[in-house]
C-alpha cells in the first residue's frame, strides 16, 4: 500500500493506495466509526447502483465484524445525478438520519458521487466529515482528492460548489478491474494529464504503461494512482482554493472538455475523462498554434493519448455547432474573470502555464478548424 499526504493547515489527511483495501475497511476507517458505534446508529454510505452492486457486500461483512450496519442512498451512475434536485434528496436523507458535524459520510463510487456527497457534507449543518472511496481510475487519481466539491447548473459544469477536503480517501485498485475499457480509458486521460502538466518523464512514461494499467496491472496501478496523488497534493498544499496559479494547472484540457461535455449534453455521449482527453489534444495544438510548442510535440500528445484508444478528434462527435458556439461555453467556466477565459497552455511537454490573453475569436476560428479536421 503507498500512502500520500495531503498537508494542509491543522487538517490533513491520508490518500491510501492499494489492492484489497476494503477487506479490512472496518480496520481502515475506525476512527470514523467510533461516533456509530457509540450511538449505535447505522452508517451512512451514499453509492451509485453500480458500485453498491459490486462492493455492498464486502464493506457490510467488514462492517458486521465490528458490530456495525450500513445505511444505503442509492445514485443514479452520470452527471445527471450532479444536481440540485439530487443534492436537495441527499441532504434531507441525511438529516432524517441525524447526522451530525461530528460524523463522517461515506462517498463510494466515482467522481459524481464524490463531488455530490462532498458539496452536501459542505452545506450540512455548515460541514460535517466525510470519506472518499473513490472506485474508479479518474477518481483515485484526480477528483476524489483536493476537496473540490460541485453540482452542475443549465450554465455549465461543476459551477455550483464548496471546497471541503475529505478526511481520509480509500483508494482500493482492485475495483478497478470491474471497470468497463472505455471507464478505464476516460480515467486514464486524467494520468496524461498530470505529466503533460508538470513532468515530461512520467507523461512517457504512462504512453509506455498504458497496456498495463488498462490491463489492471497492479503494481503499475498503485505506482502510477500515487505519483497522480502526489503531485496533486503538492499543487493543493501551495493552493488550496486555487487563488494563484499553480493550482490551476489542474484544469489543463478542461476548459475546452467542459465545453464539450456541456454540447453533448453531460450524458453518456461523452464522458468526461473522454472529454479531457479531447481537451488535451486541443490544448496541445492551439499551444502549437500560438508557436509556443512545436507541430511535432502537439502531434505526440494526439499519438499517445490514440495508442491508448482515446478519441483524438472532436470531428467524430458529429457536433451540430460551430466553434463560435463551443467558445461561448467557454464563457461560463467558473474560471472567468474579468471579462476573460484563463486557458491553460504548454511552453512544453510537462510544462504548462495559465494564459490570460486567449481570445475567445481566436479560440472559435480554431474550434472551426478542428471540427473540419478529419
Amino acid at each position: 500500500m503507498a500512502v500520500v499526504n495531503v498537508a494542509l493547515a491543522g487538517r490533513s489527511y491520508e490518500v491510501r493506495v492499494g489492492r484489497d483495501l476494503f477487506d479490512n475497511f472496518a480496520g481502515q476507517v475506525r476512527p470514523f466509526l467510533e461516533r456509530y458505534s457509540a450511538d449505535e446508529r447505522s452508517v451512512p454510505f451514499v453509492a451509485d447502483s453500480n458500485a453498491r452492486a459490486l462492493f455492498a457486500e464486502t464493506l457490510e461483512q467488514s462492517l458486521s465484524w465490528v458490530g456495525l450496519e450500513i445505511d444505503w442512498y442509492e445514485v443514479t451512475p452520470g452527471e445527471g445525478s450532479k444536481s440540485w434536485a439530487e443534492l436537495e434528496r441527499l441532504t434531507d436523507w441525511l438529516l432524517a438520519r441525524g447526522v451530525t458535524r461530528s460524523d463522517h459520510v461515506f462517498a463510494l463510487g466515482g467522481g459524481v458521487v464524490g463531488d455530490l456527497v462532498g458539496f452536501a457534507c459542505a452545506i450540512l449543518k455548515r460541514g460535517c466529515g466525510f470519506v472518499q472511496l473513490p472506485t474508479t481510475l479518474l477518481a483515485q487519481v484526480d477528483s476524489s482528492v483536493g476537496g473540490k466539491t460541485a453540482i452542475n447548473a443549465s450554465a455549465g459544469k461543476n459551477l455550483i460548489g464548496a471546497f471541503h477536503q475529505p478526511s481520509l480517501v480509500l483508494a482500493d485498485t482492485g475495483c478497478l478491474a470491474t471497470l468497463p475499457q472505455r471507464e478505464l480509458r476516460a480515467g486514464l486521460a486524467e494520468v496524461f494529464k498530470y505529466g503533460l502538466l508538470g513532468d515530461a518523464e512520467f507523461f512517457a512514461r504512462v504512453d509506455k504503461d498504458s497496456a498495463a494499467i488498462l490491463a489492471c496491472d497492479n503494481a503499475v496501478l498503485e505506482a502510477t494512482i500515487a505519483h497522480c496523488v502526489g503531485m496533486k497534493a503538492r499543487i493543493v498544499a501551495e493552493d488550496e482554493r486555487e487563488t494563484r496559479d499553480a493550482r490551476a494547472l489542474l484544469n489543463l484540457g478542461h476548459t475546452f472538455g467542459h465545453a464539450l461535455e456541456a454540447e453533448t449534453g453531460f450524458g453518456d455521449r461523452l464522458l468526461h475523462g473522454e472529454a479531457v482527453a479531447l481537451g488535451l489534444v486541443l490544448a496541445a495544438r492551439f499551444s502549437a498554434r500560438r508557436d509556443l510548442i512545436s507541430l511535432a510535440d502537439a502531434e505526440n500528445v494526439t499519438d499517445a493519448l490514440a495508442r491508448a484508444g482515446l478519441r483524438t478528434e472532436i470531428s467524430a462527435l458529429g457536433l451540430d455547432c460551430d466553434g463560435t458556439v463551443l467558445a461561448d461555453h467557454m464563457r461560463h467556466d467558473k474560471k472567468a474573470g474579468g471579462g476573460t477565459v484563463p486557458f491553460i497552455l504548454l511552453r512544453a511537454l510537462g510544462e504548462a502555464y495559465v494564459a490570460r490573453d486567449v481570445e475567445l475569436a481566436d479560440v472559435a476560428a480554431f474550434m472551426d478548424e478542428q471540427l473540419q479536421a478529419h
